[in-house]
C-alpha cells in the first residue's frame, strides 16, 4: 500500500508528468527533454527552496501522508441506556445540557469553556498576521491561546540589552489583545526555545507583560528540528544574524550579497537550534521559571521516539508541570520541511496510545500525572471525542492548530469580500453583510454593543467554527450518555480493525462489551 506520493504534491507546486514508481515517485518513463515539473525537476532548479511548502506565509500545510492507522480506524459507542453526570430523565438528560467545560493545571486550575486550544503562532507572516483575530477568538472563547517560539527575536523593533529583550512591541501587541479580551477562563501561553531562551524571552514576558503560562518546547513540535522561516531582504538576514540565529546561506557573505542582489535567489533561511534535553536540567528549569513567577508552566513536545515520549512524561511527572501537549506527526507547519512533515515522526493514534501507556503505568506507582492535551491534525467534534476517549482519563484538552487559523482565515476573507462588495454566490445565499453572513454575529453583536465593532471578521469566524464543535460535541456525549467530559472512557469508543486494536487497546468492534453481552444473553 503506498502511503505518500514521493517527489510531487501541491505543497511544493510539483507534479509527475506521467505515472509515477510507486517506490520513488519518478515518472515511470523519465523523459530527456522534460522541463522538470516533478520534486526532483524543480530541486535542480531551485535546490533547498523546494524543500519547504508554498508560497510562504500564504499557506499552513500538513501531512498528506495516509497513515495505517488513524482516528477514523475507531468509531464512537452510543447507547440506549441511562445517563451519567444527570438524572436519567428524558426532560433533563438533552445535549444542550451536556458540560464540555474543561480544566488544567496543577495545583490551582486554568479553567476552560471548551475542551480544545489554539496551537502556537509563531513568528511566521501568517501567524503574526490573524494573531488578533484568533487571540480574540481564543479569549471570547474562553481558552489559552499560544504564543508561538521566536516572536521577539524576530521582531525588527525589539530592543536588547546586553543580548537580553527589553522590549517587544510585536510581543506586546500579542499579550495585550488576549488580555483586554480575556474575562476569566483560559489564559495566554508563551513557549520559548534555545534562542528565546538565551534571549531571555520568558523574564521579559512574565516580568514585564504579566504573562502567567510559560511553555518549554523540545524542538519544533511534530517537526523534529527548530523553527525556520523566510526572509526577504538582506537587511532581515544580517540583522537576525546579528541576534544569533542560523541564516543561510551566510547575508554576511560578500558574493551572497551580490548573488541576492543580482536577484539569484529571494529569500534567506533563518533556523533554530536543536534543543538539548536533559531530565535534571529540566528539572531545575521548571524551578528556575517558578522562582521569576511563571503561575503556570506546561511543556510541548513532539512525535518523537518512544523513549522520548517516556522521557517527557517522567520530566512532566516529576517536576510537577500544569500542562503537557504532545504533538503527533501528521498536525500541521507554517514552514516546516514538506518530506519531514509526511516521513519523520510517530503518528497522532500511536503517539497517544503510547502516552496512555506510560501514563498509566506512572499512575499506578502513585506518581504524580500532569493534565494533558493531543495535538496532530484534529480538526472536528468526532476527532476530539475520540482523542479525549482514548487516553481517559488524561486527556484533558485537545490542541487545534491548523483549523483553528483555518476558521479564522476563512471569515477574514470573506468579511474583507463584504468590504468589497464581491461576496462569492455560495456565500451570498446567506446575505450579503457581515450580520446575515455569519450566524453568530448577531449573538457577538448584542453581547459587546458598541465593542462589536473592534471585533474582526476572522474571530467571528473562529468564534462561529467553535460553537459548532461544541454542539457537534454535545451531541456525541449525549449520544453516549456521558454529560460532562470527565465521564468520557476508553470504553466510549471501538476498534473498527483488529490493526486499531492491537495498536491502541481499544476493543475490537466485534469483541466490544462481550461480558455484558453474556449476562444479558444468559
Amino acid at each position: 500500500m503506498t502511503f505518500t506520493k514521493p517527489n510531487r504534491s501541491p505543497a511544493t507546486f510539483t507534479k509527475n508528468r506521467v505515472e509515477p514508481a510507486p517506490i520513488s515517485g519518478i515518472c515511470v518513463t523519465c523523459l530527456d527533454g522534460c522541463p522538470g515539473p516533478c520534486e526532483i525537476g524543480r530541486s535542480a532548479l531551485r535546490g533547498r527552496e523546494i524543500l519547504y511548502p508554498q508560497p510562504f506565509s500564504k499557506v499552513t500545510a500538513g501531512s498528506e501522508k495516509d497513515y495505517p492507522i488513524d482516528y477514523s480506524h475507531f468509531n464512537i459507542q452510543g447507547t440506549c441506556v441511562g445517563a451519567v453526570g444527570i438524572a436519567a430523565d428524558s426532560d433533563r438528560a438533552t445535549f444542550p445540557a451536556v458540560d464540555v467545560s474543561t480544566e488544567v493545571g496543577a495545583k490551582e486550575k486554568i479553567k476552560l469553556k471548551v475542551p480544545y486550544f489554539t496551537g502556537a503562532l509563531g513568528s511566521t507572516d501568517i501567524a503574526r498576521i490573524h494573531w488578533e483575530a484568533m487571540a480574540i477568538a481564543a479569549a471570547i472563547s474562553g481558552t489559552l491561546v499560544v504564543v508561538g517560539e521566536n516572536v521577539c527575536g524576530m521582531d525588527p523593533k525589539s530592543e536588547f540589552k546586553n543580548s537580553r529583550v527589553a522590549r517587544s512591541p510585536e510581543m506586546e501587541r500579542r499579550v495585550k489583545t488576549f488580555q483586554q479580551w480575556y474575562d476569566g477562563y483560559g489564559g495566554i501561553v508563551v513557549q520559548y526555545n534555545v534562542e528565546d531562551g538565551r534571549l531571555g524571552v520568558p523574564e521579559y514576558v512574565v516580568e514585564k507583560l504579566g504573562v502567567q503560562i510559560i511553555e518549554p518546547k523540545w524542538g519544533q513540535g511534530a517537526k523534529d528540528i527548530g523553527g525556520e522561516v523566510k526572509l526577504p531582504t538582506l537587511e532581515r538576514a544580517l540583522q537576525l544574524k546579528s541576534r544569533g540565529y542560523i541564516v543561510l546561506p551566510d547575508p554576511e557573505d560578500h558574493v551572497i550579497q551580490e548573488a541576492f542582489k543580482q536577484g539569484d535567489f529571494k529569500e534567506f533561511e533563518r533556523h533554530s537550534r536543536l534543543g538539548m534535553v536533559d531530565e535534571e536540567g529540566f528539572r531545575k528549569e521548571v524551578e528556575r521559571l517558578r522562582k521569576i513567577g511563571a503561575k503556570y508552566v506546561s511543556l510541548k513536545t513532539g512525535a518523537y521516539r518512544p523513549a522520548d515520549l517516556a522521557r517527557a512524561v517522567k520530566c512532566a511527572s516529576d517536576a510537577k508541570i500544569d500542562l503537557l501537549t504532545v504533538d503527533g506527526a501528521g498536525g500541521g507547519t507554517g514552514m516546516s520541511p514538506w518530506r519531514m512533515m509526511n516521513e519523520w515522526g510517530v503518528p497522532t493514534v500511536y503517539l497517544e496510545s503510547l502516552l496512555y501507556q506510560y501514563l498509566k503505568r506512572l499512575d499506578q506507582k502513585g506518581a504524580f500525572i500532569p493534565s494533558c492535551a493531543m495535538a496532530g491534525g484534529f480538526a472536528l467534534e468526532d476527532h476530539i471525542f475520540k482523542a479525549i476517549a482514548l487516553a481517559a482519563p488524561y486527556i484533558k484538552a485537545i490542541c487545534l492548530g491548523r483549523a483553528s487559523m483555518t476558521a479564522a482565515m476563512v471569515g477574514n476573507t470573506i468579511g474583507e469580500m463584504v468590504k468589497k462588495g464581491k461576496v462569492p454566490a455560495d456565500v451570498a445565499k446567506f446575505g450579503a453583510d457581515v450580520e446575515h453572513i455569519f450566524i453568530l454575529a448577531a449573538k457577538l453583536k448584542d453581547k459587546y454593543g458598541k465593542d462589536f465593532e473592534k471585533i474582526p471578521t476572522g474571530t467571528i469566524g473562529m468564534v462561529t467554527y467553535f460553537d459548532r464543535l461544541n454542539a457537534g460535541l454535545q451531541q456525541m456525549m449525549a449520544g453516549a450518555r456521558k454529560f460532562a467530559l470527565k465521564y468520557i472512557s476508553r470504553n466510549d469508543i471501538c476498534s473498527l480493525t483488529r490493526k486499531a486494536a492491537d495498536i491502541s487497546g481499544i476493543p475490537y468492534v466485534m469483541d466490544s462489551d462481550q461480558a455484558e453481552v453474556d449476562k444479558i444473553l444468559g
